[in-house]
């Protein structure tokens, strides 16, 4: 059985975006909690800043990296 070059990094990419999605799950669900028992503004608010920043991160590693930039 051969290795595969990068295999172990794809296999820790697709760990983090297993983890982030699970992430991005609870938060959803806590966030209607709160929303249903009367949160604040506020913590409902740096509940969906926190949400965000998962769903960017996730949007990250899917996208993977972008074009290089060439020095001119």
């Amino acid at each position: 059985m051969s290795v595969i070059p990068g295999s172990e990094s794809a296999a820790l990419l697709d760990r983090e975006i297993d983890d982030l999605l699970l992430e991005a799950r609870g938060l959803a669900l806590v966030g209607d909690l709160l929303r249903v028992r009367g949160a604040s503004s506020a913590e409902i608010a740096s509940h969906t800043r926190a949400l965000e920043r998962v769903r960017t991160r996730l949007a990250e590693l899917i996208r993977g990296p972008g074009p290089v930039a060439h020095a001119l």
